[in-house]
């Protein structure tokens, strides 16, 4: 199960001789399988595209093809490497998650394209199933639903360099002013915190003392954006 289903040849011969067309279709269906697998484990409640899923599907094939076409030539694998190489990805990097479930794709296509079919199975069964369930149980994402950006308005005459400071640490674990800027020709200034709250069913309360604080101006509270291109 877990051997090639290369029949083993003299490396000499190896180089020059053809690929079995059984083989190849059989590692090529395998490896779109487990693309397609990968692809459901990504999307399980998680935001995504369709060019991405499409691409975890087909990119185990693709690494197939060239590893088969390669086929222990050294003179392709160079080329292979030479075509490569012109490449230039303009795109950012993305997610964390993103570049990891592109490296296991990618590692299963390799593990295919070598014939070892159940490893390339049992790859991506452990892999991909230890994802899920940390997916499932929402392991790391607890903080993040607690993260938010608070805005405040305060008028030009109001000293806010710590106004805020005790009715923020009463309502959050953490705050941190980001941003002032000026509004309404200079009249007005709008502050911009990022906190993380103690409780996410205190937001109200926040928010109504934050109002006693800055004459009833405008407060707005938003959970924080974070950047695709964050690892």
């Amino acid at each position: 199960m877990f051997e090639s289903i290369f029949s083993t040849v003299d490396a000499a011969t190896t180089a020059g001789s053809s690929i079995a067309f059984a083989p190849f279709a059989t590692s090529v269906a395998t490896s779109l399988a487990l693309g397609l697998a990968l692809a459901l484990v990504y999307g399980y409640h998680s935001r995504y595209t369709k060019s991405f899923m499409v691409t975890l599907v087909t990119l185990p094939a693709i690494v197939v093809v060239v590893i088969m076409m390669v086929n222990g030539n050294l003179g392709a694998g160079v080329a292979v490497a030479g075509a490569f190489s012109l490449v230039r990805f303009r795109s950012v990097a993305g997610q964390a998650r993103d570049i990891a479930f592109i490296f296991l794709a990618m590692a299963i296509g390799l593990v295919c394209g070598m014939g070892y079919l159940g490893y390339a199975v049992l790859v991506c069964a452990i892999i991909g199933g230890v994802n899920f369930a940390l997916q499932m149980v929402d392991f790391g994402g607890a903080s993040a639903r607690l993260d938010r950006t608070v805005r405040i308005t305060v008028p030009e005459d109001l000293d806010f360099v710590s106004l805020f400071d005790d009715v923020l640490s009463a309502y959050t674990t953490s705050s941190e002013l980001v941003s002032v800027k000026t509004a309404n020709m200079g009249s007005l200034y709008k502050l911009v915190y990022n906190v993380q709250l103690r409780d996410a069913g205190c937001v109200r309360q926040l928010m109504d003392d934050l109002r006693c604080r800055n004459g009833n101006l405008e407060v707005a509270m938003t959970y924080q954006a974070t950047a695709v291109d964050e690892l």
